[in-house]
C-alpha cells in the first residue's frame, strides 16, 4: 500500500492534490468523474426541435449507448471516462435494474425539471483516496408512473410530489445502500458496498456492482475496441489499449457463494428501440433484461463491453450485508483472497483516519460538531461533483463518420456559432443530475469552496473557462451548456482574487495568466454588451432567470433594457482587474501600470455613467434597469430586487501610493475625482472616502456613493424588504403586498414576492429568483460589507435589522449574515435543520436526519431547500462560511495588507 507517512492529512492531500499537474496526475487517474444524467443532455440531442429531454429520455437511456459520456450509480471512473464503475440495484419488484436515479424533464413535473431518488455525499478528499455515498431504495416497487402522474396532475402553485410522499418508504421498508471507495494507491482501487435492511421482515436485494467502457469505438471507424472477459469464478481481466491489463476482484458474498458473473456489450439495443437487427444479441440493456425477466441477452462466453457481478443477498432486519471489490494493474500484489481480506481492510481504515484528520486540520477550533459535519458533507459535495465533460461542438453539429447526418436545423441553432468549443476536461459541475454541465458563473463559486481543499484544482478550473478551447475568439465566455452564447455575470476576477487569497497570495502565476484571458473578456463586455457605448450595460437574464417581469434576453417589447446589475457587475470586474493589475505590478511579477490605470478609467466612466442617467431611484434608495424605448422614452423597472442592490458590490481601497499615479494622467479617473469635488485630498476626506495617516491614507472606490450605500443598508436589512432569519432574499418581501406591473408599448408584466417555487416558467420551472435565498449574491453583498468594514472600522455603526433601534458595525453584520446563512443547515433550538423545511423523517429520523442536501435555493421565509437538491454547486460555498466566519480564510484586503507593509 502507497502512502506518505510522517506527515499530517492535510498535507498528504496537498502531496496527492496541491500540485503540479504532472506531479499529481496519478492520484487523479480514478475518481468521481461519471455524472448522474447523461440522457437529456445537449450533447446526446440529436433531435430537428432541439428537444433534448424527448429525444433520449430515461426509458431510453438504459437502452442507449451514449456518445458523450457516461452515468451511473456512485460512478467512479478514469480521468478520460475510457473504464467505468457504478452499482445497479434491484429489489425484485421493479420492472427495471435501479442503474440511475430517476427523475422527472421539465415538461412532467409541476416545478421543472426535477430529480426524485434520495442519495447523499458523506465524503471525500481531493485524491479521491477516500469516497464515501449513501442512497436509500426502497423494498417495494419504485413508483415511476406514480410520480409522472401526480407531478403531472399539479399546478404550479401545489408543491412537488416527492417520493416519500408516495409512500415508498413507510413502515421504513427500505434498503440503505452506502458504497466506499478507498486507494490503496493510485491504481489500485478498492470498492466496498454495504446494504442495511431498514425494514421490519428478512429481504433480499440484488447487488450488482458493474464495470463498462464508455463507447468509442462505434464513432471513430478503426477504433480499437476494449475487452471484458471472465478469467475465473470471480475475476475479470479488463484490457483497454490505452489502460493496459488490469484485473477486477470480485469477494464471494456474505453467505460465502461467489456471484454470477454477467456480460454484455455497451451497445445500442437497436431491435428493442427501433425494430432493425442490432450488431449483437447482447446490448446494452443485456444485463437488465437477463436479471429482471430471465431473458438469454447475456454472452455466455462471459465477455464484453459490459459486465456486472450479480450478488443476492438475503438480510435480517436490521443487519448488514457487505461486498468487496477491487481494480488493479493485473498481475499485481497478493493472490485474490489476500487482495479481498486483511490487507483490504487495511487499506480501508488508514484511508478513513487519514480524511478524519485531514477535515480536522480544516475545522476551525470554535466551529460546533454540527458546523464541522455541515463543512465535510459540502466539501464531500464538491469533490463527488466532479465530471469528465467532453463535447466538441463542431463535431457534434457535423456529425460522426458512419453515423446518420445530423438534421440540418443543427447547423443554425444551439451553439452553432460556437464551433471552436471543443471540451475533454474533468469540470466541476452545479448538480450531477439536474445541472449535468458547467455554467462559467457557478463554476466562479465552486472554486472559492474548492480552494480551501484543492486549491490547484480550483485554479485549474478558472483558468480553463477562459483557455482557448473553451473561451470564443471574439472574448465571450460559454455560458451554460444550452446556450453558451447567453451571457453569465463576470465574476471570473473576483472568484480569482478570492482563490488567490485562499492559497496564501503566492501563485502570482496563476494571476497573470488568468489576468490575461480576462482582459480579452473585459474588452468583448465594453464591445458587444454597450449597445450605445453609454456605459450603461446590458446582458440579458445574467443567470438572475425570473427575477423580473421580463425575459431580459429576449425583450419582448422594442428597446433596450439597460440593466443596473450588468452594470454594476462592470463596476466590480474593472475594480477586481485593477486590483489584479496592482498585485502584479506590486510584487515586480510584471509591469502592469499602465493597465491598472486603464481599468480604473473603466471604473470611472462606469461610475459617472450611473450617476448621470437616472438608474438611481431617489425614494426607493435602489438601482433599477430601464427600458429606453424605440422612441426616445425610459421607463423604470421598478423591483426590489437583488438587481438594484448589485451596484453596491463594486467596492475597493485604493492606496496613497496608487491614488497619486492614477491621478497623474490627469485623464478621465482624475476628472471623475474633479466632478465630484474630491481632486483635493482635503476634500476627499471631508467627504469620508479618504482615510489614514500621511504616506498611508486610503482611498475607498465604489460604484455608489457612501450616502446611497447606506440607503440601500437600510433596504438590504429590513425585515420587511430583502432579510430573512435566514439570509437575503432575492426579491423583497415588500412586494408580498405590493405586486409591481410593468406597462411599456401595450405590454403589461406583473413580478411578486414568492418565497418558495415559481409559478411562472419563464425559464424553466424550477428557475425561481422570485423571493428565495441563494448563496452567490449572499456571499458577494456580504464580503462586500466586510469591505466597507475594512475601510471604516468601528466608526461605522448602522441599524441592523432596520427598525431594531440596535447599532451595529459592519463586521458584526457580516457576522450575523454569515450566521443566518450557516443556519440554514444547522440543528436550531427546535431540534430541526430549516433546510428539510417541513419534513418530519429528514428531521428526525436517525437513517435520515444527518444526512444534508445542498440545494440550489431557500424558501425566503423558512429557509426549506428547494430547486436542484444534490449539492449545487454554488451552495457547497457554505463550508467556506463555516471556515471564514471562524476566521480561518484570508480575505484578499488581508493578503494586499501584508503586500502593502
Amino acid at each position: 500500500m502507497t502512502t506518505q507517512p510522517h506527515t499530517s492529512g492535510v498535507e498528504r492531500e496537498r502531496m496527492a492534490g496541491d500540485q503540479p499537474r504532472s506531479q499529481r496526475s496519478d492520484w487523479n487517474l480514478w475518481g468521481p468523474y461519471l455524472s448522474e444524467r447523461q440522457w437529456g443532455t445537449v450533447r446526446e440531442d440529436y433531435s430537428a426541435d432541439g428537444e433534448a429531454w424527448g429525444y433520449l429520455s430515461h426509458d431510453r437511456a438504459r437502452a442507449t449507448a451514449y456518445r458523450w459520456g457516461e452515468d451511473g450509480l456512485a460512478g467512479f471512473s478514469d480521468i478520460e471516462q475510457r473504464l467505468c464503475l457504478g452499482l445497479a440495484l434491484w429489489n425484485g419488484r421493479d420492472p427495471i435494474l435501479k442503474e440511475r436515479p430517476f427523475g422527472l424533464t421539465g415538461a412532467e413535473a409541476n416545478h421543472g425539471e426535477d430529480v426524485k431518488d434520495y442519495w447523499w455525499y458523506l465524503d471525500a478528499v481531493p485524491s479521491h483516496a477516500w469516497n464515501r455515498w449513501r442512497y436509500h431504495y426502497p423494498q417495494g416497487a419504485f413508483p415511476y408512473e406514480d410520480l409522472r402522474a401526480e407531478n403531472g396532475r399539479r399546478g404550479k402553485h401545489d408543491p412537488e410530489y416527492e417520493l416519500l410522499d408516495t409512500g415508498a418508504f413507510d413502515e421504513d421498508r427500505y434498503w440503505i445502500v452506502e458504497v466506499h471507495y478507498a486507494k490503496a494507491n493510485p491504481t489500485d482501487l478498492l470498492m466496498t458496498i454495504q446494504v442495511t435492511n431498514a425494514g421490519p421482515d428478512p429481504e433480499t436485494l440484488h447487488v450488482l456492482p458493474s464495470a463498462w467502457f464508455r463507447n468509442t469505438w462505434s464513432w471513430s471507424p478503426g477504433a480499437p475496441r476494449p475487452e471484458l472477459a471472465a478469467t475465473g469464478e470471480t475475476s475479470v481481466r479488463v484490457s483497454h489499449p490505452s489502460l493496459g491489463e488490469l484485473e477486477l476482484l470480485a469477494a464471494p458474498g456474505p453467505d460465502g457463494s461467489a456471484p454470477e458473473l454477467l456480460f454484455c456489450e455497451n451497445e445500442t439495443n437497436l431491435q428493442g428501440l427501433y425494430g432493425v437487427a442490432g450488431s449483437t444479441p447482447y446490448p446494452k440493456d443485456g444485463i437488465n433484461d437477463h436479471v429482471v425477466t430471465g431473458a438469454s441477452t447475456v454472452d455466455p462466453a462471459q465477455r464484453g463491453t459490459k459486465c456486472a457481478a450479480w450478488y443476492r443477498v438475503e438480510v435480517a432486519p436490521g443487519a448488514t450485508a457487505e461486498i468487496r471489490l477491487r481494480l488493479r494493474p493485473a498481475g499485481s500484489g497478493a493472490d485474490s483472497a489476500a487482495a479481498l481480506g486483511p490487507e483490504y481492510e487495511q487499506v480501508f481504515r488508514t484511508r478513513r483516519a487519514e480524511a478524519d484528520e485531514f477535515y480536522a486540520e480544516l475545522t476551525p477550533a470554535a466551529a460546533s460538531p454540527d458546523e464541522a459535519m455541515v463543512m465535510r458533507q459540502a466539501f464531500a459535495g464538491m469533490l463527488w461533483s466532479k465530471q469528465l465533460y467532453y463535447y466538441d461542438v463542431a463535431r457534434w453539429l457535423d456529425g460522426d463518420p458512419g453515423q446518420p447526418v445530423p438534421p440540418a436545423s443543427r447547423h443554425t441553432g444551439r451553439n452553432s456559432r460556437w464551433r471552436t468549443f471543443n471540451s475533454f476536461d474533468v469540470m466541476s459541475m452545479p448538480d450531477k443530475w439536474e445541472y449535468p454541465w458547467f455554467a462559467s458563473w457557478d463554476l466562479a463559486f465552486h472554486c472559492i469552496a474548492l480552494a480551501h481543499v484543492d486549491p490547484e484544482f480550483a485554479k485549474d478550473q478558472l483558468l480553463l473557462v477562459c483557455r482557448e478551447w473553451f473561451q470564443h475568439p471574439n472574448g465571450a465566455l460559454p455560458a451554460y451548456e444550452w446556450d453558451f452564447g447567453d451571457v453569465n455575470p463576470p465574476v471570473q476576477a473576483f472568484a480569482a482574487l478570492e482563490v488567490f487569497a485562499i492559497d496564501g497570495g503566492r501563485d502570482l502565476d496563476f494571476l497573470s495568466r488568468i489576468f490575461d484571458k480576462l482582459l480579452v473578456n473585459f474588452t468583448w463586455w465594453v464591445n458587444r454588451e454597450d449597445a450605445d457605448g453609454s456605459n450603461l450595460f446590458e446582458g440579458g437574464f445574467l443567470g438572475l432567470d425570473n427575477i423580473g417581469p421580463l425575459d431580459r434576453s429576449h425583450l419582448p417589447v422594442g428597446g433596450v433594457l439597460e440593466q443596473s446589475d450588468a452594470t454594476g457587475w462592470m463596476a466590480a470586474y474593472a475594480l477586481a482587474m485593477t486590483t489584479i493589475a496592482a498585485i502584479l505590478n506590486r510584487t515586480g511579477h510584471r509591469p502592469a501600470r499602465d493597465l491598472v490605470h486603464k481599468f480604473l478609467e473603466h471604473f470611472a466612466a462606469i461610475r459617472t455613467a450611473m450617476a448621470q442617467q437616472g438608474m438611481w431611484d431617489e425614494t426607493d434608495g435602489l438601482f433599477y434597469d430601464r427600458i429606453t424605448t424605440p422612441g426616445g422614452g425610459v421607463v423604470p423597472v421598478k423591483v426590489h430586487s437583488m438587481v438594484g442592490i448589485i451596484p453596491m458590490l463594486a467596492v475597493g481601497v485604493i492606496d496613497d501610493q496608487l491614488l497619486e499615479r492614477a491621478v497623474a494622467p490627469g485623464k478621465q479617473f482624475a476628472e471623475f475625482l474633479d466632478r465630484q469635488g474630491l481632486r483635493d485630498r482635503e476634500s476627499l476626506a471631508d467627504a469620508g472616502v479618504l482615510r489614514g495617516d500621511a504616506g498611508r491614507q486610503r482611498l475607498l472606490m465604489g460604484a455608489v456613493g457612501v450616502d446611497q450605500v447606506l440607503r440601500m443598508f437600510s433596504k438590504l436589512f429590513d425585515p420587511d424588504e430583502f432579510l430573512s432569519p435566514y439570509g437575503l432574499r432575492s426579491i423583497s418581501a415588500f412586494h408580498r403586498d405590493h405586486p409591481y406591473t410593468l406597462e411599456v408599448e401595450g405590454m403589461r408584466a406583473t413580478v411578486d414576492y414568492e418565497p418558495a417555487e415559481s409559478t411562472t416558467d419563464m425559464f424553466g420551472g424550477n428557475s425561481n429568483w422570485r423571493g428565495p435565498i441563494w448563496f452567490p449574491l449572499n456571499f458577494l453583498a456580504t464580503t462586500a460589507v466586510q469591505r466597507y468594514h475594512r475601510f471604516f472600522g468601528d466608526d461605522l455603526k448602522i441599524e441592523y435589522p432596520t427598525g431594531s433601534g440596535e447599532l451595529l458595525a459592519l463586521d458584526a453584520v457580516a457576522d450575523d449574515l454569515f450566521a443566518r446563512l450557516v443556519s440554514i443547515f444547522l440543528v436550531g433550538p427546535d431540534g430541526r435543520r430549516p433546510c428539510f423545511g417541513g419534513v418530519d423523517r429528514l428531521q428526525h429520523d436517525p437513517n435520515w436526519k444527518d444526512n444534508l442536501m445542498f440545494n440550489e435555493y431557500f424558501h425566503g421565509d423558512n429557509g426549506a431547500g428547494l430547486g436542484a437538491a444534490h449539492q449545487t454547486g454554488w451552495t457547497g460555498i457554505v463550508a467556506d462560511l463555516i471556515r471564514r466566519r471562524h476566521g480561518s480564510v484570508r480575505s484578499i484586503g488581508d493578503v494586499l495588507r501584508v503586500m502593502g507593509e
